[in-house]
């Protein structure tokens, strides 16, 4: 499957990571494939904030462990600034509490970097698609993290949830972006974020990962 964006092109993609020859592997990766195009890269969490404001690439993606700006610090700036594209988290960190901030603070995705290659490309391609992308042995540490997170007073309960409320839901269990629910039930993004907001308030969540996971494990994905 070739993928491409809406005006038929490749999608653009984006390195911030200060390990050089890391960088040149992902380069020489995304050489061999038509439909993902390397536009910037750099090891200055400084400078690839400002080159992602100006290329605005489809997605970028982002170390977590870099000197002077992290990039924690470094995807809140971008996020701030109202960069609009995908940030993919890219690490060797699999520590929940380094997973749950980044998905928290607007990451799109967590992946790790002993990862294969090919499995890296698929990935990518799922996040500038629209999809979150998780490397798969995360996926039962957040489920953790969220069983421990339940043990707060308020426990998610579907009922809360409008009819509406709970298509977006399952629309959020299968990874989909604002933008491609809009598409798929036929309303505007806009009143997509704003059934997120309500039913993340609903449900004593915090982000939409969180509902996610959550609807995941309660089998409301299907």
């Amino acid at each position: 499957m070739t993928l491409t964006t809406a005006n038929d092109t490749p999608a653009s993609l984006m390195i911030i990571d200060d390990h050089p020859l890391l960088r040149r592997g992902v380069a020489q990766l995304l050489e061999l494939e038509d439909d993902l195009e390397l536009v910037g890269e750099t090891g200055d969490p400084e400078e690839g904030i400002a080159l992602a404001l100006k290329l605005e690439p489809d997605l970028v993606l982002l170390d977590l462990n870099m000197p002077g700006v992290n990039g924690l610090e470094a995807l809140r700036r971008l996020r701030e600034a109202n960069y609009s594209g995908r940030v993919v988290m890219f690490t060797v960190s699999d520590h929940e509490d380094d997973v749950v901030a980044a998905l928290r603070n607007g990451a799109d995705g967590y992946l790790l970097k002993d990862m294969e290659p090919e499995d890296m490309v698929r990935q990518l391609r799922q996040a500038a698609l629209g999809r979150m992308v998780i490397s798969e042995s995360l996926t039962a540490l957040l489920a953790e993290a969220l069983r421990n997170q339940r043990n707060a007073p308020t426990t998610p309960d579907i009922h809360s949830l409008t009819q509406r409320e709970r298509e977006i839901l399952q629309q959020l269990a299968s990874g989909l972006s604002n933008k491609l629910i809009a598409r798929k039930l036929d309303i505007t993004e806009g009143t997509v974020k704003v059934h997120v907001k309500h039913l993340l308030k609903k449900l004593n969540l915090r982000s939409r990962v969180e509902a996610a996971v959550w609807a995941v494990q309660e089998g409301i994905d299907h």
